[in-house]
């Protein structure tokens, strides 16, 4: 059986795409024109992922704003524009603490107060680190300062229509097909001025993007919800938290998840956890067996999640002892965004058999760790995937 391949959505912009988002946001160049561009990028991103044999392809999440330009933190970024009540303030601060949880229970400390920044607090600092952010500006940090309402119809029906005009004219159906949006705990991890705590911003931001998931997969795409708020949240403690309370406030934001899911086939969901893609060293990471059942009870058929780089690639062996629930698929990384170092074709046949022997190959789609945009240089990009499907051909 032929082993299937995928990514986990963002793809390396172009100069012109880069560029459009700049001219877009100035004011020199209008909706009609940037949308024109953006058409012909998608066209050619879809194309460029079914030339190299990769099975499921998206649009390189071409269509999701950029603050700033800064292109590795699109994913979260996007929404940003999607929601009216949020207000971006005009400096960075990463200072700011996201909102407090109810009744004494844990919440987030801001992001500068992350375990393994702090104890890493030379290398973070230090542009020759070889961390990517060490030498970015980070995004400003928006804050809720009004009712969320989603205001992104038009935006995902842009997303939507460019993913599809160009499936088809790479040959591809529908069903071959995915656009990434975030996950509510993901999008609530800014600050808040104007919720009661924590919880009723996860809640608010789990009702908008209900539209977003109903109208991609009404179209006959699977969403892909970014949930690095699952694992990537157990750093984002100035403190250790005990491993029963993070599961509870884990748990909420699952539960909110699965509602913004309601009425939405599971087969056409798929639910990506990560540990962050920053490049740094991940020390305080949580292991998966912690969390996994967590990740299996959303109503998501493909669990996506990293597999590959050397804090999780040993991993896999918990599968041995994790039930894959009826009528789910795995869709673990067997290429690396940390690394510079393009993974042997035969390293990640090896990879894939880790899980193909132990749930069998119809249930696995080979992918990314995470979104290779803005984390590698885009030539480097791109030679992974080649290594990504020439690896899963010599599996199948």
């Amino acid at each position: 059986m032929t082993i299937r391949t995928t990514h986990v959505g963002s793809l390396p912009r172009t100069d012109s795409l880069i560029d459009a988002n700049r001219a877009r946001r100035d004011g020199t160049m209008d909706e009609a024109a940037f949308t024109a561009l953006l058409a012909d990028e998608v066209d050619q991103v879809v194309k460029r992922q079914v030339d190299l044999g990769l099975s499921i392809v998206n649009d390189g999440e071409y269509g999701h704003a950029m603050i700033d330009n800064v292109d590795y933190g699109a994913w979260w970024t996007y929404s940003f524009s999607r929601f009216s009540g949020l207000s971006i303030e005009d400096v960075v601060r990463l200072d700011v603490r996201p909102p407090a949880g109810r009744d004494g229970r844990i919440s987030f400390s801001s992001f500068a107060e992350r375990r393994d920044w702090v104890r890493f607090a030379d290398a973070y600092s230090d542009p020759e680190s070889g961390i990517h952010i060490a030498n970015k500006t980070p995004v400003a940090f928006p804050t809720v300062t009004a009712e969320l309402t989603y205001i992104g119809t038009d935006a995902v029906e842009r997303d939507i229509a460019g993913t599809k005009r160009a499936l088809e004219a790479a040959g591809k159906t529908v069903d071959d097909g995915f656009v990434a949006a975030i996950s509510p705990g993901s999008a609530a991890r800014v600050a808040n001025a104007f919720y009661e705590d924590d919880e009723a911003v996860v809640w608010a931001f789990a009702e908008g993007l209900h539209e977003e998931y109903k109208r991609i997969t009404d179209a006959g795409l699977t969403v892909q919800i970014d949930a690095p708020d699952l694992a990537e949240g157990w750093d984002q403690f100035a403190v250790d938290p005990s491993l029963e309370a993070y599961r509870a406030f884990s748990r909420v934001r699952i539960d909110a998840l699965n509602h913004a899911l309601e009425g939405i086939d599971p087969d056409l969901v798929r639910y990506h956890v990560c540990w962050g893609s920053w490049h740094g060293p991940h020390s305080t990471d949580l292991e998966f067996k912690h969390i996994v059942d967590l990740a299996l009870s959303v109503n998501a058929n493909g669990l996506s999640f990293e597999a590959a780089n050397a804090r999780h690639a040993h991993e896999w062996e918990i599968w041995k002892d994790t039930t894959l629930p009826e009528g789910k698929y795995l869709v673990p990384g067997v290429v690396s965004h940390a690394t510079n170092v393009i993974e042997h074709p035969r390293l990640v046949a090896q990879r894939i058999h880790h899980f193909t022997d132990l749930v069998g190959a119809d249930r696995v789609v080979a992918s990314t760790d995470c979104g290779l945009g803005g984390r590698i240089h885009s030539h480097i990009a791109w030679a992974k995937l080649e290594a990504l499907t020439e690896g899963a051909r010599l599996v199948g």
